[in-house]
């Protein structure tokens, strides 16, 4: 056939992309136990490659070695790689190298791209497809432009273009990795908002979604976007702000945070802390001195995340939102949950709650995994490495460097589900008796609640 297959035909579209993830973390563990990948020449263990590669694939920033002084450049270019497949996804990827082949693209492979892509519709999808990756490079670009001007003075012409591309790669993929070593991540630019609010717009960008980019470029107008689009912007907003006025609040006086710094430098640093848990990574605080309301804060906006058919994970905006609307519908007394005079579709609203029951029983069931595996560690610390994990955040409070084995295996498989999402990985192991399943109508019954 002249249509390239990633995958055999038998596979659904959610296995192709459980499996595919899956292959490429291990193509990048591979590659970064290579001794050309570190700096002095040593091997990285495989469990510290495996768990480096799925933090990468994932976009997720958590990490056991220091980025920027144990791996060659081999080996940051590497992790860079994996965060940009990653990030956009492997379809998109094997999309655009089958476009530029020539190869023509099978009904099969678009709906796997439907998959990845979070889309409703098939039809257009590839269209779409270019549409994300020209938007991706230029975004990526423009940041790496933006970002050169302060770290070219800094680093010199070749090393400052250099990290210029790779932070901006990074931020837009909301990854969290970064070059400057020591894992001191951006606490030495808290107070430069040439850096700051750079990274911040990378990072919002790319947690939007393309699907929200790509309505808002069309319709320029709030009134004429998507509901979905609506959604997304306002749950962002609400999120974004309250984040920021409360970790302003509570940490202003902290002589370990914000405490030191010049007004500018508190209102940059708060609102970067609060954008960052959309699932960047990037910390330009140093988190083992936050307040404890601060870090609750923080799990909670890691654990909510980015949006649908973005970089980031977490449960995502829209599942939070449609979650709080069956909240408020219930109170009400309402039957349907409605926003912006539109009433939300019930099975929307049921795909949500599941989300939320499935990642919140993954958390809690990699937490007790945790909690036995790292017993040594305190409470507070393994649950926030967890959810962490699981939103691909990447920030950590001191556990990441201190894992052991077999929390390192727990922590990557976390980050794996939190990327590909938790649906996909549940309808790829139960696809095949999605295929047999029969309609049936039971009678009602009734529970008490």
């Amino acid at each position: 056939m002249e249509n390239f297959k990633p995958l055999k035909n038998h596979l659904s579209p959610a296995q192709v992309l459980v499996i595919g993830f899956a292959a490429l973390i291990f193509l990048g563990a591979f590659l970064l136990t290579l001794p050309i990948s570190s700096s002095n020449g040593d091997t990285l263990s495989f469990v510290d490659a495996i768990f480096t590669s799925t933090s990468a694939v994932c976009v997720t920033g958590l990490v056991v070695v220091d980025t920027g002084t144990y791996f060659s450049l081999f080996g940051q270019i590497v992790i860079l790689l994996l965060i940009q497949i990653g990030g956009l996804g492997f379809m998109t990827m094997a999309t655009l190298f089958a476009l530029l082949i020539g190869k023509r693209i099978s009904l099969k492979n678009r709906l796997i791209i439907q998959e990845s892509l979070g889309s409703s519709e098939i039809s257009g999808v590839v269209r779409i497809t270019k549409y994300i990756v020209y938007l991706t490079f230029t975004i990526e670009a423009l940041g790496a432009f933006i970002l050169s001007f302060r770290l070219i003075p800094l680093y010199g012409y070749s090393k400052g273009v250099y990290f210029s591309i790779f932070h901006s790669i990074s931020a837009f993929c909301n990854a969290g990795f970064d070059l400057f070593g020591g894992f001191r991540s951006l606490t030495p630019f808290v107070e430069d908002p040439f850096i700051s609010l750079t990274i911040m717009g990378l990072i919002v960008l790319g947690g939007l979604g393309f699907n929200v980019i790509f309505d808002v470029l069309k319709c320029r107008s709030f009134k004429k976007i998507s509901l979905n689009s609506k959604l997304v912007l306002l749950i962002t907003g609400l999120l974004l702000s309250i984040g920021f006025v409360m970790i302003f609040a509570l940490e202003y006086n902290n002589p370990e945070t914000l405490g030191p710094l010049s007004m500018k430098g508190k209102v940059l640093a708060s609102a970067f802390h609060s954008v960052s848990p959309r699932t960047a990574g990037y910390n330009s605080l140093p988190m083992d001195k936050l307040t404890m309301p601060t870090i609750l804060i923080t799990l909670f906006l890691m654990f909510i995340g980015g949006s649908p058919g973005s970089t980031a994970g977490g449960i995502k905006t829209t599942t939070f939102g449609l979650v709080i609307l069956a909240i408020l519908a219930v109170i009400r007394g309402e039957q349907d949950s409605v926003i912006f005079k539109r009433k939300i579709a019930r099975d929307a609203t049921m795909r949500a709650l599941a989300v939320l029951g499935i990642a919140t029983s993954i958390v809690l069931v990699m937490l007790c995994i945790l909690c036995i595996t790292e017993h040594q560690s305190d409470f507070l610390s393994i649950l926030f490495e967890v959810v962490s994990a699981f939103g691909t955040v990447g920030l950590s409070i001191g556990l990441t460097t201190k894992l052991t084995v077999i929390g390192k295996l727990a922590l990557a498989f976390t980050m794996f589900m939190g990327r590909i999402g938790v649906l996909t990985f549940i309808l790829a192991i139960a696809s095949n008796q999605q295929r047999h399943k029969t309609v049936l109508h039971y009678p009602e019954g009734k529970i008490i609640v």
